[in-house]
């Protein structure tokens, strides 16, 4: 539970919130399932709070300060976190449904389990964060960076991922059926078992990319940069190569 001479003074406003925390720098702020629905907060200084189980449906988090915090099963659904600093935050079993996450930085974030279902993060950065399992269903991550991200087991079917960066991303047995890749950077991304049924992967860069096992059944990579990429047992049927002829079986 909240500690409730922390909360009484967060809605004291801004300017006291900020000043007690300067004078209590070690001082961690517990928010713990407290209910913040519809709160703004709008670049609060959050970072390194306990904030488990909190609940901030549709709150306004613009340029907030999370880093660090303690996010787990928090609601985030519907959130507006553009160029909110999310660096290395733990977000597991979080719900993000529909949050705005545009240019937020989540670089070494926890996201395991978290359901970021339909979320905005187009220029977000995801770098080495742990999205194992996540639920990320019709996300629009375009321009998303997501290098040395572990997205194993993620969900992202129709994703929109045009021109997001994945350099050495491990998606090994992630759902990417349908989801859009065009321009991607895949280079080195560990690809193997993922589910790729037509997904579009035209004029991405797949150099050196570990393939083995996926299903590209369907897939078009019509332009796409496959040098040195492994498609050992790899599932080609209907696949578009990147010359433009279909295999056929």
């Amino acid at each position: 539970m909240a500690n409730t001479q922390h909360l009484a003074l967060l809605k004291k406003g801004a300017v006291t919130w900020i000043e007690w925390r300067n004078l209590n720098p070690n001082q961690q702020p517990d928010l713990s399932e407290a209910n913040l629905a519809s709160a703004n907060l709008r670049g609060s200084h959050l970072g390194r709070s306990n904030l488990c189980k909190i609940d901030l449906f549709n709150a306004k988090l613009i340029a907030a300060n999370l880093a660090e915090s303690n996010l787990s099963l928090a609601n985030l659904a519907g959130a507006q976190l553009l160029e909110t600093n999310l660096m290395k935050a733990n977000l597991t079993g979080a719900n993000l449904r529909a949050a705005d996450i545009r240019g937020a930085d989540l670089s070494g974030a926890n996201l395991i389990g978290a359901d970021i279902t339909a979320a905005n993060l187009q220029q977000a950065d995801f770098g080495d964060a742990n999205l194992i399992g996540a639920v990320m269903f019709r996300v629009n991550a375009i321009g998303a960076h997501f290098n040395h991200a572990n997205l194993s087991q993620a969900n992202l079917t129709q994703a929109e991922l045009i021109e997001a960066h994945f350099y050495a991303a491990n998606l090994s047995k992630a759902n990417l059926g349908e989801a859009h890749f065009t321009g991607a950077y895949l280079f080195r991304a560990n690809l193997s078992f993922a589910e790729l049924i037509a997904a579009d992967l035209r004029w991405s860069n797949l150099g050196k990319a570990d393939l083995r096992g996926a299903n590209l059944t369907g897939a078009n990579l019509r332009g796409a940069n496959l040098a040195g990429a492994n498609l050992g047992g790899a599932y080609l049927k209907g696949t578009i190569m990147p010359d433009g002829s279909i295999v056929s079986s």
